[in-house]
């Protein structure tokens, strides 16, 4: 059966199933209820209807009863009060009523847990008023307890006497209410010990809570310190050991509650000394402890009935490519379609003896033949043994980016740092592990959904990473794609210590920052070496169990990672002064945490050069306007032929994976920037480590015999433009970035110009060309 019939079939079945289950639900609701109304009504007149049988159920309109419910509702309301449980038997209407529910796709208890417990509550309360009231005189028939539980009471009252029975009848209720609540003994004994008071530290309840949590744990004993304060100390010194070895303070100053841990012995608490079981592990979260990750409606679920493939365009395009091949003489045995949100791919198996690159040859005759764009033949598929075309959908469907985040796959994902693309062309979600990737390099033409997959990127590590757990360093020529994030720069942003804003617009901070960047990757890597550990994961593993000391330079190490929005542009103004970091970042960078995401709009080979490619080994292409920017990007054609609009291909390795790229819009991208801005947040961003400015020593050393040739010029430029500008220089003269920084510094040494101001131009302190030539004589002079 062709995949979409299977499909469709598929479909029908899971919506029948789904229909069945909704009139089952609002039946047990209506059964539930109604059940909950003859059994009150039993209460006020059993003895009327307590004699009303099952055969009388069905008799004629002249036997009457009292119960609300008629008399079926007579009948078995005195059959489960009267006969059976007693009133315990009002347990029943509340499971069929949750039952009810979760048919209904509403979650209101653990359906499982309530009806074991709601069973075993309903007999054992049964028993437990039979024994207590016995039959009350005749109340309700057999008395509060019913049938069972009046006659089930006498029994074990004779077998083990009243206070046998009681003992026992105890004892289930305990392993009951033990069972049912998740209570263990630990927090039965807790109720029985002496809590400090809660106003020890006059307007610190958070204090009191931490000391109550410390005295609780058994690990420690309390007792007072000289100065009045509460001393915890451990509870082997109080066992006989030196009281001078080992001690936990807890002092409240000015700032709140400072916890030291002394030991005087030559061992080191943080060095496996100490008995793991009495330090807790630390906690990158804590300084953020309520820090909420956003939910899931922030985001739009893009729904569309029309971008369903029909059978009647299936049917035409396998027609047309059966067709097109008989044409040229090529058989085949076999044609099956996979539909995906864009592209469906339609697997040929051909007939024995087809040669598959006559069947490649024939790519722009089975686009003319089905009227279709981004026609892509893949022969043949690796690992099925069989031919693939992938032919765009009419109406290709969007994939929002609720979905992926939404999915089980990207929930339940256990990467270091997962991102959800998109779809693969079998509709599954495909999430990748930045880290084993370990960087990732971003091409494609205008328009066809760079920076939508950039915030996809970025969205999925906002949704799965504390802000303790990683950091993100934002370059942004065109100043306007990544300017949302600025409201997340406390709780995700990295930056320069100087740097005026934290998502980066000037070539020059980039060039400072990609120098911090190695910076910090050379002090993790002396980190590591001292800690003898291989890469992050093991550094932070071994950090939290507090295998190191913060007194050696040991700290946490968030992941960092470099966004970069149009690396085209950064490549054109600074060259080597880029790639150079750059690519040494790629080489060494991936062990200790940091990992690049570039982006550009201009895939040629002097902006992709061999030593960026070959060190970005994960790769994405957006639709390419020449087979030749493919070939760079991927290192194969295929990119050409894209679709757009998200239609992308993935190379992480030797294999293309085609994927329709995930959707999020900027209002979504607002409503998470804005739900997290709203929290609670550190200090300040996350500082990279300061590096000395170049510029300093090259205007020190500045020496006026070797003022570049165009320094008079570029002079009289500045000055009658009134703009000190790198970028004003290099456009006039036509240099390169490097030179024109040279001028601008000469410039500043020579008194013309100010110092660097950052992302703004700098000051022209020349006024006017006079005061300009005499400056420039007298250097002549001079000379």
């Amino acid at each position: 059966m062709p995949k979409k019939e299977e499909q469709i079939n598929s479909t029908a079945t899971v919506t029948t199933k789904e229909r069945i289950k909704t009139i089952l639900g609002i039946f047990l609701i209506l059964f539930s209820l109604y059940n909950f109304v003859i059994f009150i009504s039993f209460l006020f007149t059993w003895k009327v209807d307590q004699s009303f049988n099952w055969s009388a159920v069905f008799s004629g309109p002249e036997v009457t009863v009292e119960n609300w419910g008629g008399k079926f509702g007579a009948w078995f309301s005195n059959l489960f009060i009267n006969k059976w449980f007693g009133i315990s038997s009002l347990c029943l209407p509340f499971i069929i009523l949750i039952a009810g529910f979760m048919l209904l796709r509403i979650r209101l208890l653990p359906l499982g847990k309530l009806i074991r417990s709601g069973l075993i509550a309903t007999i054992l309360f049964s028993v437990i008023l039979g024994f207590i009231f016995g039959d009350t005189g005749g109340y309700l028939g057999s008395g509060l307890g019913g049938g069972h539980g009046y006659f089930l009471s006498r029994w074990l009252i004779s077998f083990l006497g009243i206070t046998g029975t009681a003992f026992l009848l105890f004892i289930l209720l305990f392993a009951l209410i033990i069972f049912t609540s998740g209570k263990s003994l630990s927090w039965m004994k807790s109720m029985f010990k002496k809590h400090p008071k809660d106003d020890f530290y006059p307007g610190s309840e958070p204090v009191a809570e931490k000391v109550r949590t410390a005295e609780e744990s058994d690990d420690f004993i309390e007792s007072k310190s000289p100065d009045g304060l509460l001393d915890f100390k451990t509870k082997s010194v109080a066992e006989g050991e030196n009281p001078e070895d080992i001690s936990i303070n807890h002092h409240m100053g000015g700032d709140g509650v400072e916890m030291t841990v002394e030991q005087k012995k030559d061992t080191d608490p943080f060095v496996g000394t100490t008995d793991p079981e009495r330090i807790e592990n630390f906690d990158p979260t804590l300084d953020l402890s309520g820090y909420k990750f956003p939910p899931l409606d922030l985001l739009t679920d893009y729904k569309s009935e029309n971008s369903v493939v029909s059978d009647e365009e299936l049917i035409n395009n396998k027609n047309n490519i059966v067709e097109t091949l008989g044409n040229y003489k090529i058989q085949i045995d076999k044609i099956k379609a996979t539909i995906g949100p864009t592209v469906t791919l339609y697997e040929i198996v051909p007939a024995p003896g087809v040669r598959i690159s006559r069947i490649k040859n024939l790519e722009d005759d089975i686009a003319l033949s089905l009227s279709a764009l981004g026609i892509r033949i893949i022969a043949p598929i690796p690992g099925r043994g069989t031919i693939g075309i992938e032919v765009p959908n009419s109406k290709p469907e969007i994939v929002s980016m609720r979905s992926i985040i939404g999915s089980r796959s990207f929930q339940e994902s256990k990467f270091e740092l997962a991102i959800g693309l998109g779809k693969t062309i079998s509709n599954d979600t495909f999430i990748i592990d930045l880290t084993k990737m370990p960087h990732l390099l971003i091409a494609g033409a205008t328009g066809q959904g760079k920076s939508v997959g950039l915030n996809t990127i970025i969205a999925s590590i906002l949704y799965k990473k504390h802000p303790a757990q990683v950091k993100f360093i934002m370059v942004d020529p065109k100043k306007v794609e990544l300017s949302l994030y600025n409201k997340i720069e406390k709780h995700y942003l990295a930056k320069l210590p100087d740097a005026p804003e934290p998502i980066i617009t000037d070539t020059k901070q980039v060039v400072r920052t990609l120098h911090s960047l190695i910076a910090e990757m050379e002090d993790r890597y002396n980190l590591m070496r001292s800690a003898k550990v291989r890469d992050i994961k093991e550094y932070n593993a071994k950090f939290i169990i507090r295998r190191l000391n913060p007194k050696e330079g040991h700290r946490y190490l968030p992941y960092i990672i470099l966004i970069v929005d149009e690396f085209a542009d950064l490549i054109m103004t600074a060259g080597r002064e880029i790639e150079m970091p750059l690519a040494r970042l790629a080489q060494l960078a991936r062990a200790i945490g940091i990992h690049l995401v570039i982006a550009t709009q201009r895939p040629s080979v002097n902006i992709i050069t061999g030593a960026i490619k070959a060190n970005f080994p994960a790769r994405i292409a957006f639709r390419v306007i020449s087979m030749m920017d493919s070939r760079t990007i991927l290192d194969s054609p295929g990119a050409n032929q894209l679709v757009g609009r998200g239609d992308m291909l993935v190379s992480t390795g030797s294999d293309l994976l085609r994927l329709q790229c995930a959707f999020v819009d900027t209002p979504e991208i607002e409503k998470i920037t804005d739900f997290i801005h709203s929290q609670q947040s550190y200090p300040s961003a996350h500082i990279l480590p300061e590096i000395e400015d170049d510029t300093s020593g090259e205007l020190d050393d500045f020496d006026p015999d070797a003022k570049d040739e165009l320094f008079d010029k570029a002079a009289r430029l500045i000055v009658e433009f009134q703009q000190g500008s790198t970028s004003l220089i290099q456009r006039k003269f036509s240099i390169g970035y490097n030179r024109a920084g040279r001028i601008i510094d000469q410039l500043e040494a020579a008194g013309i110009v100010g110092p660097y101001e950052g992302s703004k131009a700098r000051q022209v302190l020349i006024k006017d060309m006079i005061t300009l030539e005499q400056i420039l004589n007298s250097d002549i002079s001079e000379e």
